[in-house]
Formats: C-alpha cells, sequence, structure tokens
C-alpha cells in the first residue's frame, strides 16, 4: 500500500489557507521592526530621510532577495514528495551525505529556539500598543493570561479555529495594506526606497548600520517556517499569496517611512509607528487587529514546532515521544512535552525581558542561524541532484554573503539578550546531538542472528513445551533488524535464556521510518507456517504511527489468506480472538569501549531513555500489553571472542592462595 497522492488543489480557497498558516509570523513584523530601526539610530535622528528611506530599502531588497527569491523561487522546489522545512531537506539527502545531520539539527534547534520567542515578542508588542490607549492595563500579566491561553488550548485542537484563520489573516494583510496607502499616497517620494542604492548607502555609510541590520532582519524572520509550513499549503498556493502578501507588506512598510519622515516632532526611541500611523478612531480596533494576528501567528509556529518535533523523531534526531491527532485536520498533531516546554519558555522570556524593545535584542539571532544552515543543506541538495558548479556555487555564496552579514549584525545583540535564543538552541541542539549519538552507538554494538533452520526448530520447541508456562498466545517482538532471517540477539536471550517464553504464534515486527513523508508499505514473511511470522512496516515520516492497530489489520488480512489462527487456544473461550504480548527488549551497557567525546552524549541518551521515553508510547501501543525486559550488553574483546576469557584463565601462570581463620573449630582451612 503506498500513499503517494498529497497534492494539494490550487484555489482560492488554498490561497486563502496558506495565508493563515504561512504567513504569520512574518505578516506580524511590522509591529516591531520600525520601531526596532528607531531605536538603534542615533540620538535626535529617528525620522531622517536618509536613515529612514535607506532602513526600509533594505526592509524591501531583504523581503525580495531572502523570502522572494531563496525561498519561494529555489527552496520550495526542494520538497520531499510535498513537504518542506530544514528536516525534510536533510531526509532528501541524508543517504549521501550521512554527517550533514549536524547541520540539521542546528537548523532545526535554532527555529525551535525562535518558535519559543515569537509568541513572547508578537503578543507583548500588541499589548503595549493597547497600554497606549489605556495605561491602566498591565502589560506583562495580560501578556501571560493570552501565552497561557494559547498553549494550553492546544491539547483541543485548533480545528474549528483553522478554517478562519485564513479570512483572518487575509482581512490583516488588507488593513495592512490599506493603512500603508493611507500614509504614502500623500507622500509618494518615498517610494524612492525601492532604489537599491538607498539601501547600499545606508550599509556604507549609516554608523550603526550593523547594529540595525539585526533590526531589519527581523523583516524576513518567518521565512524559514514558510518553508517548514509547504507540505501544510502547496507550492502554488504559497506561490500566489506570497504576491499579495508581500506587497500589502511592502506598502505598510513605506507608509510608516512616511509618517515618521513627516511628523518628526512626535518620533522618539519608544514611539511604535505601526500604532501611531493609524488614524486616532481606528487605533482600537487596529491594535485588537494586531492581537488577533499575533495569536495567529504563534499558533502557525507552534504547530510547526510540532511539525519538526515530529520529523526528528521519524529520522531519530529526537527522543522518542508520543504525537498525538486532537483533529482530522491533514497534518495537525500535538506532542505534550513540546508544548509545554515552549509555554515555560515563553512565559520566561516575557518575565525576564519585561517589554518588546529588550525582546528584540532576542530575537533573529537564533533565525539567522537556522537560514544559514538551511543553504548549506541547499547546496548538497543541489549536489546531490547534479546542479552545474557555475549555478549551485555562485548562488550558496550570493545568500550565505548576505545571511553571514545579518549574523554578524545579530550577534551584536549577543550581550543584550541574543543570549537567550543561542541558550535555548544549544539545549535542543545537545538533546538532538545526543540522541541520534546514542542511538548511532547503540546499533554500532548491536549483534544479530540468523534465524535458521535451527532457531526456528527451538521456538516451535518452546511453543509445545507444555512445562513452561505459557506467556501469550501472540507474541510479538519489535526488531530493528535488516535482514528479513535475522532478529537482535537481544531477542534470542529474550526467548531463551531469560526466561523461556511460550506462546501459540511468534511475530517479528520491523519498524523502518522511510524518507518519503506519506509511504506506507507492509511486508510478510512467513517463516515457519502458522507459527512464526515477520512483518515489516515501512511508514513515511509524516505517517501516523499506530503499530498496533497495523499489525492486528495485517494479522487479520492474513487469517482471510489462511496463513495464520488468531483464535484463542483455550477451549472455553475458543470463539474469541487470542491474547497478544509485545515484547520490548532493552538493552543496558557494560563495558562498553566508547571514546570520551561521545561519553557524555551516550550517558544523556540512556537517561533521557529511561525517564522520558517509551517505545509503547511512541509506536501507540497499549501499555497493558506491553512488556519491557533488559538484558545486558556486553560490548568489549570477551564477547566477540568467547575463548578470550577462558584462555587467558587456562594461561595463566600465577595461583590463587587464600585462608581462611577458623580458630573456633579448632582447624585452619587452606585452599589453592
Amino acid at each position: 500500500m503506498n500513499n503517494s497522492n498529497h497534492k494539494i488543489p490550487v484555489g482560492i480557497i488554498g490561497i486563502i489557507s496558506a495565508i493563515g498558516i504561512v504567513y504569520g509570523d512574518i505578516g506580524t513584523s511590522p509591529l516591531y521592526v520600525l520601531k526596532s530601526i528607531i531605536h538603534g539610530l542615533p540620538n535626535n535622528q529617528w525620522a531622517d530621510p536618509f536613515y529612514i528611506l535607506g532602513a526600509v530599502s533594505c526592509v524591501i531588497w531583504t523581503l525580495t532577495i531572502q523570502t522572494t527569491l531563496k525561498y519561494v523561487i529555489i527552496t520550495l522546489r526542494a520538497d520531499n514528495k510535498g513537504e518542506g522545512g530544514i528536516l525534510s531537506l536533510y531526509a532528501l539527502i541524508r543517504r549521501r551525505y550521512q554527517w550533514t545531520f549536524v547541520i540539521a539539527i542546528i537548523g532545526a534547534a535554532a527555529l525551535l529556539a525562535d518558535g519559543a520567542i515569537t509568541p513572547a515578542i508578537t503578543i507583548i508588542t500588541a499589548i503595549e500598543g493597547l497600554n497606549v490607549i489605556y495605561p491602566y492595563i498591565p502589560v506583562i500579566p495580560v501578556t501571560l493570561l493570552l501565552i497561557a491561553i494559547l498553549f494550553f488550548i492546544q491539547p483541543l485542537g485548533t480545528g474549528s479555529l483553522g478554517r478562519y484563520f485564513g479570512i483572518a489573516m487575509t482581512i490583516w494583510f488588507t488593513a495592512l495594506g490599506i493603512l500603508g496607502l493611507y500614509r504614502l499616497v500623500p507622500h509618494l517620494n518615498v517610494l524612492a526606497a525601492f532604489n537599491p542604492i538607498y539601501a547600499l548607502r545606508f550599509i556604507i555609510e549609516a554608523p550603526d548600520a550593523l547594529v540595525i541590520l539585526g533590526a531589519i532582519f527581523m523583516c524576513t524572520t518567518g521565512a524559514e517556517a514558510l518553508y517548514s509550513d509547504l507540505g501544510h499549503c502547496g507550492l502554488k498556493n504559497i506561490r500566489i499569496s506570497w504576491g499579495y502578501v508581500k506587497s500589502c507588506l511592502i506598502i505598510n512598510y513605506l507608509g510608516q517611512a512616511a509618517w515618521i519622515i513627516y511628523n518628526p516632532e512626535v518620533i522618539s526611541p519608544d514611539v511604535n509607528p505601526f500604532f501611531m500611523m493609524m488614524p486616532e478612531w481606528f487605533r482600537l480596533i487596529g491594535i485588537i487587529m494586531s492581537t488577533l494576528a499575533a495569536f495567529i501567528a504563534c499558533q502557525a509556529l507552534i504547530s510547526g514546532a510540532f511539525t519538526i518535533i515530529s520529523e526528528a523523531i521519524s529520522l531519530d534526531l529526537w527522543p522518542n515521544v508520543r504525537v498525538k491527532y486532537p483533529t482530522l485536520i491533514k497534518g495537525q498533531m500535538f506532542i505534550r512535552s513540546i508544548n509545554y516546554i515552549l509555554f515555560i519558555l515563553s512565559g520566561l522570556m516575557v518575565l525576564s525581558f519585561q517589554s518588546s524593545i529588550n525582546l528584540e535584542a532576542a530575537y533573529g539571532l537564533a533565525i539567522t542561524l537556522s537560514m544559514l544552515m538551511t543553504t548549506v543543506l541547499l547546496f548538497f541538495y543541489f549536489m546531490k541532484n547534479n546542479k552545474p558548479l557555475w549555478y549551485s556555487v555562485p548562488l550558496t555564496l550570493f545568500f550565505m554573503l548576505i545571511e553571514i552579514g545579518f549574523f554578524v549584525a545579530n550577534i551584536q545583540k549577543f550581550f543584550h539578550g541574543g543570549f537567550a535564543s543561542i541558550l535555548i538552541a544549544g539545549f535542543i541542539f545537545i538533546i538532538m546531538y545526543s540522541w541520534f549519538t546514542g542511538r548511532r552507538l547503540k546499533r554500532e554494538h548491536n549483534s544479530f542472528v540468523k534465524l535458521d533452520s535451527e532457531y526456528l526448530a527451538k521456538i516451535i520447541a518452546i511453543s509445545r513445551d507444555k512445562t513452561i508456562e505459557k506467556t501469550a498466545t501472540h507474541l510479538f517482538y519489535l526488531t530493528r533488524a535488516q535482514g528479513l532471517h535475522a532478529v537482535e540477539s537481544k531477542i534470542t536471550y529474550s526467548l531463551f535464556e531469560r526466561k523461556p517464553k511460550r506462546a501459540d504464534t511468534y511475530w517479528f515486527i520491523s519498524i523502518n521510518r522511510m524518507d518519503e513523508p506519506y509511504k506506507f508499505e507492509y511486508q510478510i514473511e512467513v517463516l515457519a507456517p502458522y507459527k512464526v511470522f515477520r512483518i515489516d512496516l515501512n511508514i513515511g515520516f509524516k505517517v501516523d504511527m499506530h503499530v498496533e492497530q497495523y499489525v492486528q489489520l495485517i494479522a487479520t488480512r492474513m487469517e482471510q489468506q489462511n496463513l495464520v489462527n488468531l483464535s484463542s487456544r483455550y477451549p472455553s473461550i475458543k470463539e474469541q480472538r487470542g491474547d497478544s504480548l509485545y515484547v520490548i527488549v532493552e538493552r543496558t551497557l557494560r563495558n562498553v569501549d566508547i571514546n570520551f567525546i561521545n561519553r557524555p552524549f551516550l550517558a544523556l541518551y540512556s537517561f533521557i531513555k529511561r525517564r522520558f521515553t517509551s517505545d509503547a508510547e511512541m509506536f501507540d501501543i497499549d501499555s497493558t500489553l506491553t512488556l519491557v525486559e533488559f538484558v545486558p550488553m556486553i560490548a568489549n574483546e570477551y564477547e566477540t571472542d568467547g575463548e578470550t576469557l577462558k584462555q587467558l584463565i587456562e594461561q595463566s601462570q600465577m595461583g590463587i592462595t587464600g585462608s581462611l581463620d577458623v580458630s573456633d573449630t579448632g582447624s585452619d582451612i587452606n585452599y589453592d
């Protein structure tokens, strides 16, 4: 079974949906970009046309080069069966460039760090606008309340609200364009900002241009999320909707610039031109709309974080956690641990920085890093697809030059708050790297046995041995062995040595996560008729993980084909289906020779594995039907050479001598 029909139709509904899903982050950037630029300008130069036109010119060309050219035109074409995002891009190249997992997890960690900061900065900016009209409104408590509501509705699913997001954001962008035109039309000379000379002069001549570039970069921070949402909306819907979104954004920035230049007497670092440019009668409506837009933007980022973690789990880059699907809408998911981690981090950011101006210092640095990593992976994607060097090298260097410039600009913020995003990204990176490294090291120390006729005969013999207590009618083992007739030695240890397990049927289930997002295939191998079976599940990294249900359905189909008898073997209930038990065998490491660099990562992996993850939960297997066994894994020379220890003892010339004083018996006992 192969489900590959995941093309999203192009149409007005798809375009409006894309506006609601894709552009939340980039669509709320007018709330704080020019405010942050003004804050970074020299004293009393806050309305200087040279600075304002130069900065807005930089915004226009950043949106054109970074968002339009890099992402909308080029990067969106690097899709994995319709799915986008940095981990989908990594999945496309990992077979050839496996080491690029480091680049991928740096980018993913930075994107997740952005997901923790964005709710804080967007919501607090909107509430600060409300505070201008109603000074008695407490900004921090109201912001924290809205953030709490945002995260605590996630388990319920936003399916009923999602259909309205596109309409709400379409109205939002339309309002941005109208407000911009309202201030732009009387001062059309501001259109000179389209001339890139203004941007170049600003970068070269402005005394604090490097610092202000960090603020300018925030106009494009949603571009990486745009790529991640490719699978939700479709390539053509995103490209068509971007034309409208970009036009509204640029018009609004130009309108803000016109208002600033022609109202120099009211401009100060504390003034937010986005709210002040509105007609006074509209300001309260605008603040309410901006709060709603901020809420939708945060919702999109949280959903994006869930998607990233889901993909990371499938690619062995994140611990196994349960992914829930609260609605029937494609792509909508909920991961409890990630939801509450993001909630705590967003709340801490608000409490620590207290204002949007301070939060802007923490914003942008991590996402610049993510964009850089995407550019690097894009180059290897070009190489994998045999793009000519004359095309791939200059293009990669061009984007890297721009992004390195923004990174250097944002690094200026490090000690003013940028360290927060880097700390969050660093923490996530360590978890990802430790998990990937731990899984790799365990695979390296895996040993396998062939299920040949001898082993199959032993399994059948145990099944018939009535002196052994019966474990279950149907016994299932999860295996990672790639060969159809092989299993890990830990499974044979569990079957024959730890405690022999008698069952009527034995099943070995192999779960293979595919690079293709929506692929689902299975293969059945009858190892011993009516007794021993192997099922290989090939599951795409976007397909729901319901292993128990898949196996039950496949087994039922096998029974219909007369390959197995699933009924109970107990005479009193033989009309019922037999009981099942899933056995998950975990290995504990002993005497493993690991180099000192990887040792702490392996220790962290083992700690996370014991405390925070469950394969039964990950694979959606009923915990009451699951047995978890721990067996030792001794990885040294004695394990690989069973005769070595015996030979060492036999060849040793050193005798063992001891004595025991038993004076109370009146004698000594000596032994050699």
